[in-house]
């Protein structure tokens, strides 16, 4: 059976739960094996014959320790059958879901060697009672100037699950 590998530089689990989506659609044609990228892992990406790579943002930025796999992995990345998708809060906003609207997606590929062909960008969630206080006011902060959800009771996932069905095809026929 052929092999993909998983990478995730989650930091609420939004990331991780899409990952899980791709990996039961790839199931049948594809083991998956999902690895964090927060614990700088050693892996050998000439093993796998897919590689994807899901990263979300946290106060506008990706965590460095994704830059660091890139910039360890650069010569492998681009030689292998590899993705890249984006999970951010930004992105329930039409035309702010596309790797061309999405300002994170253009900042990461002005700041990677990396430039992946097959590149997405997902709505992430809200989990308001799972954050620590500072985190909570900040979100809300940021969610009340773009005009998204305040009340720090609610979870609210706007993941879209069909976009990232029709992704998993794209990822999949690599």
């Amino acid at each position: 059976m052929k092999k993909a590998l998983l990478l995730h530089s989650s930091r609420e689990g939004q990331t991780v739960k899409i990952l899980h989506f791709i990996e039961k659609e790839l199931a049948g044609d594809y083991q998956c094996e999902l690895v964090d990228l927060h614990e700088i892992p050693n892996v050998n990406l000439a093993d796998y014959d897919k590689v994807l790579i899901g990263a979300s943002i946290r106060y506008g930025h990706f965590n460095k320790k994704l830059y660091r796999f890139i910039d360890n992995n650069f010569s492998a990345l681009k030689a292998s059958n590899a993705a890249f998708f984006c999970v951010n809060l930004t992105a329930r906003k039409p035309g702010k879901d596309t790797p061309e609207g999405s300002v994170y997606i253009q900042k990461f590929l002005k700041l990677s060697p990396w430039q992946p062909e097959t590149i997405e960008v997902f709505a992430g969630a809200l989990y308001y009672p799972r954050y620590r206080f500072f985190d909570r006011i900040m979100i809300q902060f940021i969610m009340k100037m773009t005009g998204g959800e305040t009340d720090s009771s609610k979870e609210v996932e706007y993941t879209n699950w069909d976009r990232v069905r029709q992704f998993s095809l794209r990822f999949g026929s690599l």
